[in-house]
């Protein structure tokens, strides 16, 4: 595995741990926003290890995962989950959604959103050889 990607899988388990304190001290429109880095970070080092290349400054889940060529490994779940974490990471900034994505996220779904993507990290760091 190149350094590049490692650095994309080590900050996001940076990520993790902090995804982890803001759930448990109710910060849920936080933790969710940092399940999203978390799948982000973990995409990136797919096509920073696939393509040798910087992955590109974007933040839309999907099109990340087209262009580490593993779109077609997710599972119908993983991209479900790609899915539901994609608007946790724009939508979430902006005052006229920010109140809707909040309503969304009770401690529940942030629970299992956070079991969820940290899941899936550990099937691209499998993915990877890590």
């Amino acid at each position: 595995m190149s350094d590049k990607a490692s650095y994309w899988l080590d900050t996001a388990d940076e990520d993790l741990i902090t995804a982890r304190a803001l759930l448990s001290t109710g910060r849920l429109l936080h933790a969710g926003f940092f399940c999203h880095l978390i799948a982000e970070k973990a995409l990136k080092a797919v096509i920073a290890d696939r393509t040798n290349k910087i992955p590109p400054k974007i933040h839309a889940l999907r099109r990340l995962a087209e262009e580490g060529m593993v779109l077609n490994e997710l599972s119908d779940e993983q991209i479900k989950l790609l899915r539901v974490l994609t608007p946790l990471h724009i939508n979430a900034r902006y005052p006229e959604y920010k109140k809707t994505v909040k309503q969304k996220l009770s401690t529940k779904v942030c629970k299992q959103l956070l079991h969820e993507t940290e899941e899936f990290l550990c099937w691209i760091k499998r993915q990877l050889g890590r």
